[in-house]
């Protein structure tokens, strides 16, 4: 299932089902970023809670499912983006009203801590959700790569994993071909959702990896790697597309310590252009993809993401 893409005079909404705003330099991105939109000829509409702090580390889990379970009952919003990442987006799960996404497709892009929210409302719903720039950080970066990036694909329906002057900087870690959906984002997250009530399906995916060094070091990439293969998701997935870890020690290599005394003969690639970084592209989860170290353009998009 996949949603619409945007068009000028459409309305966006704004959510935190992370972590509220409450730094001057934060809000003022933000506002940068309606600005940016507007010129496109977007509007957008704040979430009720996004700006409330109810508990003293933000607004309640209810508050924040109610402004995801509105933004998508709304006939007027189009497409979704949570505002910045953060923190507890997990809590949100119980409230969330899965009927209401499924008969309401739209545009959901978050990162981070918003991985847990991308791939879990594609799993219980079908739909076609995005890792991508949180709304502040379209007008965070240096340069307007963020911003093209999300016009690119949600505005113009590129499928371009890659831009040109990335493609140098692909890695090959491990040779080889496969297909499949794609699902994960930030490790941290994606490690919550191997077990548990809202576990997810990990059979024949390729799974992506990335994660931010000061809130996860090398022993706790390697914890969470770890928890992966306990669980046996490196049986079932088809491939594995690493992105940006500014560590001393490379995911990769934490990565391959983990899997070195089991058989993991499929291909593992790696890029710079998603997670904490700089340059940071709309990568669409639960659509088909395929690896192919053989090609200039290691992995591509397969199906169609947006109508």
């Amino acid at each position: 299932m996949v949603a619409n893409k945007l068009k000028k005079g459409d309305t966006i909404g704004i959510i935190s089902p992370s972590h509220i705003l409450d730094e001057k330099e934060d809000l003022e991105m933000v506002n940068k970023a309606v600005k940016m939109m507007e010129q496109q000829g977007f509007k957008i509409k704040k979430g009720k809670y996004s700006f409330c702090d109810e508990t003293g580390y933000g607004t309640t889990a209810q508050h924040k499912a109610e402004d995801i379970n509105n933004m998508f009952a709304d006939k007027d919003i189009k497409a979704i983006f949570s505002i910045t990442g953060g923190n507890n987006c997990l809590s949100t799960f119980d409230y969330i009203n899965w009927k209401i996404i499924k008969q309401n497709p739209k545009i959901f892009c978050g990162f981070s801590d918003t991985t847990s929210l991308v791939n879990e409302i594609n799993e219980q719903t079908g739909l076609v959700t995005y890792s991508g720039p949180s709304f502040k950080s379209i007008a965070s970066g240096e340069t307007d790569y963020r911003f093209k990036a999300v016009i690119d694909r949600f505005v113009n329906g590129k499928n371009n994993l890659f831009y040109d002057e990335d493609l140098d900087e692909i890695k090959v870690i491990r040779s080889g071909k496969a297909t499949g959906k794609l699902v994960g984002g930030n490790l941290s997250l994606t490690t919550d959702l191997i077990s548990g009530n809202y576990k997810i399906d990990f059979k024949d995916k390729i799974l992506l990896l990335e994660d931010l060094v000061w809130e996860s070091p090398a022993e706790k990439v390697s914890h969470d790697l770890y928890r992966i293969k306990q669980n046996g998701i490196f049986d079932q997935i088809s491939g594995i597309w690493v992105g940006n870890y500014e560590g001393e020690i490379p995911l990769e290599k934490i990565l391959l310590d983990t899997i070195d005394d089991i058989r993991f003969d499929k291909p593992i690639i790696k890029s710079e252009n998603f997670g904490h970084a700089e340059k940071k592209i709309v990568i669409p989860i639960g659509v088909e993809a395929e690896i192919d170290t053989n090609q200039n353009i290691k992995i591509q998009i397969l199906e169609k993401f947006l109508k």
